[in-house]
């Protein structure tokens, strides 16, 4: 039953897309059907496949050993600080953003993701019908994060349309930053979030083909990618170390201030009507949980995940996911858990637009413009990745 329900959802996901869409008839059946396609077959291969289970334990290993890597620094710096045997949020899974931020540098000074991140984005618009300049912003928005993607474009936003930034904040807005990456693991089960990593990018190109469809000439389709300042090894080190270190500030800044609103509100709303907020919210998003294939008995408790996840940030609901006395079965965690790994958020408006506001003025004026947009397509690319892991599981 959860199949035909999986489906219904599916077709609903890509028939709300068209009715926002901005120009129906620019739309490319053959790259949304081929897309498709390939999203089902990566999610069969990770999820169903001895070969995907291999890849995706390869994965998890490289990024707990990196883990532990980072871990070694905290506890120089932190050691002695907390009591034994605890584990602070702030300390075992912001704090190893730092260590990764590094690694990310080392390879970008090496010219490994810029070389990477360039053929495989020429590579895609071939397959997705989107613009080169395009498609590479979807594969440097996995690997950077979706505010200091823009900065790896800055030289070319002042000639970008108002259309291609919209593309540009659907793909940074569905994706996540490899940077996090090892928090999310140490949080939910590795298998889904680099899943959930993959059936995004290419859920990313299909909702922004279909809602916000344009063509290109030949002139405007041309990729340049601006060249990093010349700096010595380091002076680049030390200037991600420090990157790193800010998101993670940032991030904690971010969860305190969310979830101490978060409890605030559920106390009010319990005291005047008997339910919390989330719960509330619980009921308002479990037909869309019921839709992605989800039991009706779990969909409530789902759809208030995925209901914090929208109105807070995705660090709030996965905490909560991974510390609250939940009775979920393996396949409905699996679609929660995918679900969950993306920047689609209220607050995720705000950091792109101010990301691009610093560096061009004018286009994060545009980017702000169609903030509500840009959210709703980047959440129905949340659905439409835990609806396909739902249907394979």
């Amino acid at each position: 039953m959860h199949i035909l329900f999986g489906l219904i959802g599916l077709l609903l996901v890509l028939s709300l897309s068209w009715l926002i869409s901005a120009d129906r008839k620019k739309i490319s059946l053959r790259s949304l059907f081929l897309m498709l396609v390939l999203q089902f077959l990566l999610g069969f291969i990770l999820l169903r496949t001895t070969v995907g289970t291999t890849l995706v334990g390869g994965v998890a290993d490289l990024f707990a050993a990196l883990l532990r890597f980072a871990q070694s620094g905290v506890d120089f710096v932190f050691g002695g600080i907390v009591n034994q045997g605890s584990a602070p949020f702030f300390l075992t899974v912001l704090m190893p953003i730092v260590f990764i931020s590094a690694i990310i540098g080392i390879l970008r000074y090496l010219k490994v993701l810029p070389l990477f991140m360039k053929w495989v984005g020429l590579g895609l618009s071939k397959l997705n019908g989107l613009g080169k300049l395009e498609s590479y912003n979807g594969i440097a928005s996995a690997i950077l994060g979706q505010s200091e993607v823009f900065i790896s474009l800055k030289k070319e936003l002042p000639f970008l349309s108002e259309k291609r930034l919209t593309t540009m904040g659907i793909s940074a807005m569905s994706t996540v930053s490899m940077s996090i990456v090892g928090s999310y693991m140490s949080l939910l089960e590795p298998q889904y979030v680099i899943t959930a990593l993959i059936l995004n990018l290419f859920g990313g190109f299909i909702i922004a083909s279909i809602v916000n469809p344009y063509s290109l000439e030949e002139k405007e389709d041309e990729l340049l990618v601006e060249n990093d300042q010349e700096q010595t090894f380091f002076q680049m080190l030390g200037e991600y170390i420090l990157d790193g270190f800010q998101v993670a500030i940032t991030v904690a800044a971010m969860l305190i201030g969310f979830v101490a609103l978060i409890a605030m509100i559920n106390f009010i709303f319990a005291k005047v009507t008997g339910w919390t907020f989330q719960e509330l919210l619980g009921f308002v998003f479990a037909p869309f949980a019921f839709l992605t294939g989800i039991p009706w008995k779990e969909a409530v408790d789902v759809g208030s995940l995925m209901a914090t996840k929208l109105v807070t940030n995705e660090f709030v609901a996965m905490t909560q996911l991974a510390q609250g006395d939940w009775t979920f079965s393996p396949r409905t965690t699996a679609v929660l858990s995918v679900f969950l790994v993306s920047f689609a958020n209220f607050s995720s408006i705000g950091i792109i637009s101010g990301a691009m506001k610093g560096l061009n003025e004018e286009k994060g004026n545009l980017i702000a413009k169609n903030g509500l947009r840009i959210l709703l397509s980047a959440t129905l690319v949340s659905f439409l990745s835990a609806i396909i892991t739902g249907l394979i599981f």
